[in-house]
Formats: structure tokens, sequence, C-alpha cells
């Protein structure tokens, strides 16, 4: 797959968005909560209405808002959960979180190494099952230089499985084939070579979570969505409609998944092993994502407050791989399962998700926010939510 645009966070799919029919969606049906003049949630309301209505690749929109220090917790919806059946799209669909799932994984990582069961700047050969190293290592790669730290940076060096076209193809050709771990890393080592040594070059990688999942089942003796479940605490950060699919089961009472779409593909039932482990896997509705992202930012999450200023150090000396392109993301933007980047004149923190879902958080304006268009995220319509939410809520600060 090519190099990805400035806000994307996923390597699933590499093929470009096709034309899209305009679907009759009819009015958008919004959750009605009470407001004051003042206060923002009129306008973020319009926001992700004006944002189905303007755009008919995308079908529903979800915007869950959190501002502690004024009280705000908000959450609203437009659009259609399911276009081809009308059902309407609430706060309460969860959707495919696609790579805000890396911001989990990171956050297990690094519980770990608080806990003192594991080192960043360990090899990954003593954490990896020996087929896995085995595999790499016969392709080239040292498992021995590659630390838990370059997974997590994205300067290990991997070939990644998603951005080779043979994988797109392979999806779409089976989307209900039941991918494995061993399966992607073979993919990653049979259909490219190592892009640099460890530590030269940044270039994302789905293909280094996958193996940051294989590190946190071997370590810890679970299965990786337990792993992350307990590491992370769910049930302390009130994470209630949030799973790792087909590794656990949905939550009990939880609403059906919103469809997703890949242009006019609706891949909602596409099995989901292809983005599962590690990369990708998590569901959850926006409210939980900004529960959680909130609670990292907040000190909700880790044990020691120095760990989220290791998860934010800055990766020195580091460039962009010999082919990026222009629209690639910086080096040293990329930290430790979340992206620093200026956002509207402000420092944000955030990651998003091939499937068209963001997770940001805005210290300056003690602000959080996620918010789902349940379409990849290509096009005008993810960056108006990116950007306008930042200024709405910047207006009443």
């Amino acid at each position: 797959m090519k190099d990805l645009d400035l806000l994307s966070g996923g390597h699933v799919f590499g093929i470009a968005l096709m034309t899209i029919a305009i679907f009759a969606l009819g009015c958008p049906q919004p959750v009605n909560i009470p407001a004051t003049v003042d206060d923002p949630i009129p306008d973020l309301q319009a926001l992700i209405d004006s944002v189905v209505a303007g755009d008919g690749a995308i079908h529903g929109a979800a915007l869950a808002v959190i501002r502690p220090s004024t009280g705000l917790r908000w959450e609203g919806a437009a659009g259609a959960a399911d276009p081809a059946t009308g059902i309407p799209m609430t706060p309460a669909n969860p959707v495919r979180i696609a790579s805000n799932t890396k911001t989990y994984v990171a956050a297990g990582i690094l519980r770990l190494v608080e806990d003192r069961r594991l080192g960043l700047d360990s090899p990954i050969s003593n954490h990896l099952p020996t087929e896995a190293t085995a595999a790499l290592d016969a392709d080239g790669y040292d498992t021995g230089a590659i630390t838990v730290r370059h997974l997590l940076t994205h300067t290990s060096g991997l070939f990644d499985h998603s951005e080779d076209d043979a994988y797109t193809d392979a999806i779409i050709a089976n989307p209900q084939h039941r991918w494995t771990p061993m399966e992607q890393i073979a993919m990653a080592v049979e259909s490219g070579e190592p892009h640099a040594p460890p530590g030269a070059i940044y270039t994302y990688c789905d293909t280094g979570y996958v193996l940051l999942g294989l590190i946190l089942e071997e370590v810890t003796g679970q299965p990786l969505a337990a792993a992350v479940r307990a590491l992370v605490d769910y049930e302390a950060l009130g994470l209630e409609a949030t799973w790792w699919e087909i590794l656990e089961p949905r939550p009990e009472g939880v609403a059906d998944r919103a469809h997703q779409f890949l242009g006019e593909l609706d891949v909602t039932d596409f099995y989901p092993a292809f983005d599962l482990h590690g990369g990708g896997g998590i569901a959850a509705t926006m409210g939980d994502l900004a529960k959680f992202f909130d609670g990292i930012f907040r000190g909700e999450v880790y044990h020691d407050p120095e760990t989220i200023k290791t998860m934010l150090t800055t990766v020195e000396g580091i460039r962009a791989r010999p082919d990026a392109t222009e629209r690639a993301l910086p080096p040293g933007a990329y930290r430790m399962g979340v992206w620093v980047l200026e956002t509207g004149g402000y420092t944000t923190y955030h990651h998003t998700g091939f499937w068209g879902t963001m997770a940001v958080h805005v210290p300056e304006l003690d602000l959080t926010f996620a918010a789902t268009i349940n379409q990849n995220q290509s096009g005008p319509g993810f960056e108006r939510i990116l950007h306008e939410t930042i200024s709405i809520v910047g207006e009443r600060f």
C-alpha cells in the first residue's frame, strides 16, 4: 500500500475510493440533548448534520465530546447506521475503530513496562513465538536488534504486509478468510524486503503492531483481548461498549455496529481477522473511544505519571523512508500509539482509523473528542469534523 494521507491511521486497504453514488438518507435524526445558548452543543450537532448532508459517500456520523473543566459531555449522531434499511445512526452504535486500536495496544505495552515485566529496549526476539522470529530472521531481519520501542514508534524498518496490493486483493477476493498473525507476518516477509535497519527510518507499519499483539500475549500469558482489557482496565474507565471483535463477546445490551463502507462497498460483514491482531480489532462507540483517550491523558490508565511522557517522547534523528510522498506524516510526529501534530493552531494528540474514526486530545482546551463517518476517512468531511470541533469548542474556551 502507498503512504497514507496526513490524517490517515490505517493500512488495511491500499485502493483508492471509488466513485460514490449519492444515497437519499432523508433527514438526519440527532440525539436531543438540552443546551443553553452559550453551549457548543447546537453547533456540534449542526456540524455532523452538515457533514452527512453534504457528502453522499458519508451515510452516518457520530461525535462524542468531553471537556471536564466545564462539565461538557456530549454525544450526537446524524444520518443512517444502515442506509439500506434507513436505520438511523445514534451515539449508541459502535463501529470498528481500526488503527485507533493501536493506542490501546501501546497503552497495554507501556503498562507492562511500568510493571517491569517488559523493557522498551528489549529485543523482540526475547518475547515473540519462535515461529515468528524464525520467519523474520530468515528474511534478513535481525530480531535481536529490533526492540519493543522500534515497533511502538514505527521505526523497526519492517515491510508492512498491508502496503502490498496482494493483501488488498486477497481480502476482496475472500472477505470471510480467517487471517492469523502468522499469515500476516508471512505476507510481510513474502511481499517485500526490509526498508532499513531498525531505528533508521520512520514508516507506518501494521505488521509491527501485530508483533506487539503477540508480545502482549507472550508476556501476560493471556489472549490479546483479555490482556489489553485488564492492563488498560476498561471497567475503571467505564468502557461498557468496547470489545475486541471475535476475540471476546460483544458486551450485553450494546447496539448493533453501524455499517461501514469503502466507497460503495459495504464491508460490515467482512470477517474482521484481516485487521484484528493488534493493528486493529476493537469495536467501540465514540463515547467509549473518547473516554479511553481522555483517560490516557488524564492519568487514569498509567500508574506512573512519567509513563505519559514516555508515550509522547519524540524519536530524534529519524528520516522518512526514501519513497515517502509529500503527504506522508513527518518523522517524529508518531510517538507510541499517538500522533502529535499542530491542528487549528493547537498541539493535538490523536490517532485515526481507516474506517473513518478519530480520537483527539487538545490539552490547551481541556478537550477530548472521538468521531466516525462510517466511511473510509478520505474526504473533506472527516477533516471538517477534526478542525471544526476544535474551533467550536475553542471559541468558548
